[in-house]
């Protein structure tokens, strides 16, 4: 029998000192089977609209949610009942990029990586992210409609800006995978794929605790492969591409082994839909740093970093006097930490008006890189296991078009449903915005027409509310002149009342005051048994006492009478 134990009988097995973060976390070790990667690509998490109830609404907020129905686990709402989340910490890889380069002396690799479309990443990426500003578009971001919520509507990543700032495809095969990668077959990926040992393999799949492997080992066992073992090299390098950049996880140092079935036949490299992968697994990180409890953003962040400079110039963008039009968009900013703090940046964000957005910032640019029609496509973008919804009705001004109010978001569907999405996406000509969908362009170029309907609810809503918070802010101080005057200029909002019909000398019936102030001067209550009305009699004819004749008044014939009224006896004595 074994020696016994603190905790039972002694075990075969060696055993393993747990680290600090796994003694705090209590995390149970385990000696065989290492732990499964966490990151949304292995295992996504599609039944958030099973799972979560529709709340009543959120003060400050939307009031029917209806449609968002994860707000109240939304950052937002947390920041409105007082609890502040610092700045995200971001997962940028620009300076990773610089530790390998694409060197032209090795043809091979060279030329295939150019072939992939995937080259410009190499070049575009930014070096620099700013915390607070990425921060604040993350808090202002929905994941039911996959669009950020600004206060004169909304506004979306679309695939034209993906193809303008980075030029990489946004048509293309769709990238699915059929079901999460495992550790065991992970290791023969990199056996069959990089021509690594067994032993290799398996101790770097250990060392990240999951299916992936670490950029830095990447870098180290390939940067120095000559052409003799080009396909090697070629993978490697592509694979530590999009680990830095397209598919950056939160972990910060790894990127996942399933990316590198992609680039199992290199000649095909070139006819996937990178760009629509990069914004779906964008949407889900920025999805996952709308909960409170998250701390960290992935993604491309270079994307997301130049697609606001790009729409927001004049707040906190830095032009390159360099830039030529040939060349990404990406590349037209010098990225810098801007000094201001995340609370300075919600304010700016909070006085954002329609003129201070640049709508249509790719006019110049459209001679050396056209509009994509697939950006018109409504539907369903994937990437891996990762689906989601992709809006442009949401979003029309972004195409200089009026905007109307968009129809429902649709939910997307489970990845195990992959077969469906890439049929759905090969027939995206079948699935673009109809001209009827579209509307009408808007007048003039840039302005972000919309119709008066689409911000009047929120208008209101928002003004009403504006209104109604200073007036509580003040509390007993507030006169109650003061009070009825607020509650009767918030009907006059909510009824949408014209603010200048307000200045009229006749008021219309959306402007008369609804709530009004009391008198205390009440009507007498209604009796339930009133008792009969008193009718006064009828008036009586009495014929009065015969005059006196004179005898000098001349003689007639005719008798007048007079109409005497009786006085009712009932009548007070004065």
């Amino acid at each position: 029998m074994p020696p016994r134990t603190r905790g039972g009988y002694a075990s075969s097995a060696p055993r393993r000192r747990p680290t600090g973060s796994e003694r705090r976390r209590r995390v149970q070790l385990r000696d065989v089977e290492p732990a499964v990667d966490r990151d949304p690509v292995e295992h996504p998490q599609h039944d958030r609209d099973e799972t979560e109830e529709v709340f009543e609404g959120v003060p400050g907020g939307p009031i029917d949610g209806s449609i968002l129905r994860s707000f109240h686990n939304h950052v937002a709402a947390k920041i409105w009942w007082g609890e502040d989340r610092a700045p995200l910490k971001l997962v940028n890889h620009g300076a990773k990029l610089q530790l390998w380069e694409l060197d032209t002396e090795r043809s091979r690799i060279y030329e295939t990586v150019h072939r992939s479309g995937l080259a410009p990443l190499t070049s575009c990426s930014h070096r620099v992210a700013s915390r607070p500003m990425l921060s604040a578009f993350c808090e202002r971001w929905q994941p039911e409609t996959t669009t950020f919520h600004l206060p004169f509507g909304e506004m979306a990543i679309t695939l034209d800006d993906v193809a303008s700032i980075l030029h990489i495809p946004v048509t293309g095969s769709m990238i699915s995978f059929s079901q999460p990668l495992r550790v065991d077959d992970a290791n023969a990926l990199l056996v069959e794929l990089l021509g690594t040992t067994d032993v290799e393999a398996s101790r770097e799949t250990e060392q990240c605790r999951s299916p992936s492997v670490r950029l830095l080992w990447l870098r180290n066992h390939f940067s120095t492969i000559t052409d003799a073992s080009s396909e090697f090299a070629t993978r490697a390098f592509l694979l530590h591409l999009v680990g830095c950049t397209l598919f950056a996880d939160k972990s910060a140092t790894s990127v996942a082994v399933v990316y590198l079935e992609l680039f199992r036949d290199l000649n095909m490299v070139g006819s996937y839909a990178w760009g629509a992968a990069c914004l779906a697994y964008l949407y889900k990180q920025l999805t996952t740093a709308t909960r409170f409890e998250v701390r960290q953003l992935g993604g491309y962040l270079t994307l997301l970093q130049a697609w606001i400079y790009e729409h927001f110039p004049g707040m906190f963008s830095s032009p390159d006097l360099s830039y030529t039009e040939s060349r990404p968009r990406a590349l037209r900013w010098r990225p810098h930490v801007i000094p201001d703090s995340l609370q300075s940046v919600r304010e700016r964000l909070d006085r954002l008006q329609i003129s201070d957005v640049c709508w249509e910032p790719y006019m110049d640019h459209r001679a050396e890189h056209p509009f994509p029609d697939i950006a018109w496509y409504s539907g369903c973008i994937k990437c891996g296991l990762v689906v989601e919804p992709y809006h442009p009705e949401r979003v029309l001004r972004q195409f200089s078009y009026i905007q109307t109010i968009p129809p429902w978001p649709f939910t997307p569907p489970r990845p195990d449903r992959s077969i469906l999405l890439d049929q759905y996406w090969e027939r995206w000509t079948d699935h673009v915005l109809t001209d009827h969908s579209r509307g009408r362009r808007c007048q003039y170029s840039g302005s972000g027409e919309s119709v008066p309907e689409y911000m009047a609810c929120d208008t209101r809503n928002a003004r009403a509310l504006t209104l109604l918070r200073h007036v509580i802010s003040g509390g007993r101080e507030q006169s109650l002149d003061h009070f009825w005057g607020a509650l009767n200029e918030e009907h006059s909002i909510l009824a949408g009342s014209d603010e200048t019909s307000a200045s009229h000398n006749t008021p219309s019936p959306a402007t008369r005051p609804f709530f009004s102030p009391p008198t205390f001067v009440y009507p007498p209550p209604a009796l339930v048994n009133p008792p009969p009305p008193i009718v006064p009699p009828p008036p009586v004819t009495v014929a009065p006492p015969a005059p006196v004749a004179d005898p000098s008044a001349p003689a007639s014939d005719s008798t007048q009478s007079t109409t005497v009224y009786v006085r009712s006896k009932r009548k007070k004595k004065t």
